[in-house]
């Protein structure tokens, strides 16, 4: 079971991610304007795309709890793979812009230092980044969301990014203005790489692979342990966006009535249902052992 304060987190997170990522893109923005910095500027621009892809996740977890359907019988969780696929295309185009405009920049050969005051925001940038990765990953760990799991890691390429210009700042100011430049470089292919790695497991969800083989194990050693059951012949399972569905093939005595059958299936159900998370469907088929 999920707790209650999980569950309340995973209404609340996306807001906060939404509300965050607009005040540092506007206090990035408007810093790295005044201080001159070209790498505050660019990581503003990264902060823009979190707040787009703070949004596609949020509708996608909306969609994500309608009820299956005659169309969609195994419901909409998919949706949030397709939403984490979404945010790291949206990292991968920010990365590639920054790239771009950093590469004129050394060909221009007009590079000034910025003003040390951008050190401020590059630093402030860090903390709160990684304040809000940690939150949306223990939400989205908790909630088994792909989705909100996503974003965390789009707000943890923020922080990296961050640290990247954060240097980039201090060595132009110090006398290295192409510095400023490399850092937003630098911030570029760290954002390609988690837009891509992103969008790898997204693939891998839309496949539907295979459960963790920790989660197989609690389910076999729950099976094996009900009553009446010889053993499992078969087990397989795989995760439909937050929720994980099983197929179970069991062995029982042959001499056993349907009725009692039907029983060891529904005890097994139980189990799995209470000492298993996130499980929300369990097929059960029954053999001769």
């Amino acid at each position: 079971m999920i707790p209650n304060k999980c569950k309340q987190c995973k209404e609340e997170v996306v807001w906060w991610a939404i509300v965050v990522n607009i005040g540092q893109m506007t206090y990035k923005g408007v810093l790295g304007a005044l201080t001159g910095s070209v790498a505050l500027v660019a990581d503003s621009l990264h902060s823009g795309a979190d707040v787009i892809a703070s949004i596609v996740t949020m509708l996608c977890v909306k969609i994500s709890k309608r009820k299956a359907s005659d169309k969609y019988p195994y419901g909409f969780g998919n949706i949030q793979f397709i939403s984490s696929s979404i945010v790291g295309i949206i990292l991968i185009l920010g990365a590639i812009y920054l790239m771009y405009e950093s590469i004129l920049k050394i060909i221009d050969g007009n590079i000034e230092a910025p003003s040390g005051l951008a050190v401020l925001g590059a630093g402030m940038s860090v903390v709160v980044n990684e304040l809000m990765y940690r939150y949306q990953h223990c939400v989205g760990r908790e909630n088994n969301s792909p989705a909100i799991i996503a974003n965390a890691w789009d707000n943890r390429s923020d922080a990296l990014s961050s640290v990247g210009v954060l240097i980039g700042i201090m060595f132009a100011v110090l006398g290295f203005p192409i510095a400023d430049v490399v850092a937003a470089m630098v911030v570029a292919i760290l954002v390609a790489r988690i837009g891509i790695e992103l969008n790898i497991d997204a693939i891998d969800g839309l496949m539907d692979t295979s459960v963790e083989m920790d989660v197989l194990k609690d389910v076999y050693a729950i099976a094996v342990n009900v009553p009446k059951v010889d053993e499992v012949r078969h087990l397989r399972g795989r995760n439909v966006g937050e929720d994980i569905h099983l197929d179970i093939s069991i062995a029982v005595d042959g001499k056993l009535k349907v009725f009692e059958s039907d029983l060891i299936i529904q005890a097994l159900k139980e189990r799995i249902y209470a000492e298993v998370r996130h499980v929300t469907d369990v097929q059960i088929a029954v053999v001769e052992a």
